[in-house]
C-alpha cells in the first residue's frame, strides 16, 4: 500500500492539492498561501538561486504568521514549502546552498537529462538535510515511473499526463490511462508504497475527484493558479488570455516550436511544451520559416503587452484545462474551494451508486 501523504505532509488536508511549481511564475507568496490552505505549496527555481533565495524569504515572512507553524517551521525545523528544480538546467551544486540554507521541506526534480542525475541529486539533497526533506519526481510514463523508482525511490512520484500545460514528455498518455497503469506497474515491481500524486489537464474538483479514483492521492494544478492573485505575471494581459480561452483541446498545442523562438531549444529531446494557440503558431502552421518566426516574436517582446494575448506571439503556457478557468481568486481559496468541493463530488458518487 502507497504511504499515506497525509503521514509525510501533516498540516495538509485531504485530498491534498498542490500548485505547480511553475518556473517564473510561482513564487514564495503563492506557495505560501498554499500551504496555509491546507495544500503544499512549491516555489519554481529556475536559472537564479539569489531570485530563490529572495522567493523563499517571502514564503518563510507569510507562514511566520500560521497558526499552524512555529516560526514559519514544521516540528522537524523545515519550511513548509517545495522548491522545484530543472536538473537539465541546475547544478545540484549551486542549488544545495539555498536547500541548506531554508531546509524547504520537499524539492521536486523534473527534467534530467538522464534518470541517473536525478539519484545524484537525490542523494545530495538528502543529505543536506539529513533525510528530512522529501523528494518529489515528475516524469510521465509508465516505464520512467518504474526506472525513476527503481533508481531513487522518491518520496512522491508526480505523473504528468499530456494534457499538462508547460513542458512535458512530448510522447505521453493522458491521466486516465497514465496513473493506473503506473499504480500497478509500481505495485508489481515492488514500489507499491510510493505516494502518487496526478498532475494534467486537472483544473477543479471534478478531475480531482477523477484522479483520486484513478490511485492517486492528491492533484497538482498548474493553469488553474496561473489565475490566481499571488501568480507572478509578465504583463496583465497574459492572465487576462487565460481566462478568455475556452475548448483547451483545441485552443492550446503542444509542441518543440515554443521552446525554439528565442534561439536553439535547451529542453532534452523528449520534452515538448503546451501552450495556448497564438499567430506565433498560425503562422507556423501555414509555413512561415522560424527565422522569420523569430524576427517577428522578438519585434513583439519590445510592445507594450510584450507580445503577449490571444494575437500576440510570445508563448502563454495552459494546459486543456484553461476552459474550465474562469476567474483570477486567491491561491488559497483557490487550493482550499478546489479540495472541498472534491470532496462533495467524491461523495455524492458513493450516494449515487
Amino acid at each position: 500500500m502507497p504511504t499515506s501523504l497525509h503521514l509525510l505532509l501533516p498540516w495538509a488536508a485531504k485530498p491534498l492539492i498542490t500548485n505547480a511549481p511553475m518556473g517564473f511564475f510561482a513564487g514564495g507568496s503563492l506557495a505560501a498561501a498554499v500551504t496555509s490552505a491546507g495544500g503544499m505549496g512549491f516555489i519554481g527555481a529556475v536559472y537564479d538561486m539569489a531570485a530563490l533565495d529572495r522567493e523563499l524569504s517571502k514564503a518563510a515572512s507569510a507562514l511566520s504568521t500560521s497558526p499552524n507553524f512555529e516560526n514559519s517551521r514544521t516540528k522537524e525545523g523545515l519550511l513548509p514549502v517545495g522548491v522545484g528544480f530543472l536538473p537539465f538546467a541546475v547544478k545540484v551544486e549551486d542549488a544545495l546552498p539555498v536547500i541548506e540554507k531554508w531546509r524547504p521541506h520537499s524539492v521536486w526534480l523534473f527534467a534530467a537529462r538522464e534518470h541517473s542525475d536525478y539519484t545524484a541529486w537525490a542523494e545530495r539533497i538528502r543529505a543536506t538535510t539529513e533525510g528530512k526533506t522529501l523528494v518529489w519526481i515528475q516524469t510521465g510514463s509508465v516505464s520512467a515511473g518504474v526506472e525513476v523508482a527503481r533508481l531513487v525511490h522518491p518520496d512522491v512520484l508526480v505523473l504528468q499526463g499530456s494534457d499538462a500545460g508547460g513542458h512535458g514528455f512530448e510522447k505521453g498518455a493522458g491521466i486516465i490511462s497514465l496513473l493506473p497503469e503506473a499504480a500497478d506497474a509500481l505495485a508489481d515491481a515492488g514500489f507499491g508504497d510510493i505516494p502518487l500524486v496526478a498532475a494534467g489537464g486537472i483544473a477543479e474538483a471534478r478531475g480531482v475527484a477523477a484522479a483520486l479514483a484513478l490511485g492517486a492521492q492528491g492533484v497538482v494544478m498548474g493553469t488553474r493558479f496561473l489565475a490566481s492573485k499571488e501568480a507572478i505575471m509578465p504583463h496583465p494581459v497574459y492572465q487576462e488570455a487565460i481566462l478568455e480561452t475556452l475548448d483547451g483541446g483545441q485552443s492550446t498545442v503542444r509542441t518543440k516550436l515554443f521552446d525554439n523562438l528565442s534561439g536553439p531549444n535547451v529542453w532534452p529531446e523528449a520534452y515538448d511544451g503546451r501552450g495556448v494557440v497564438t499567430q506565433t503558431w498560425r503562422d507556423h502552421v501555414n509555413g512561415m520559416s522560424l527565422e522569420e518566426i523569430r524576427k517577428l516574436h522578438k519585434e513583439a517582446e519590445g510592445r507594450e503587452d510584450k507580445g503577449y494575448g490571444l494575437n500576440g506571439r510570445v508563448t502563454m503556457w495552459a494546459g486543456t484545462g484553461v476552459g474550465l478557468v474562469r476567474e483570477v481568486k486567491g491561491a488559497g481559496e483557490v487550493a482550499a474551494g478546489v479540495r472541498e468541493e472534491a470532496r462533495r463530488v467524491v461523495e455524492g458518487l458513493r450516494t449515487g451508486i
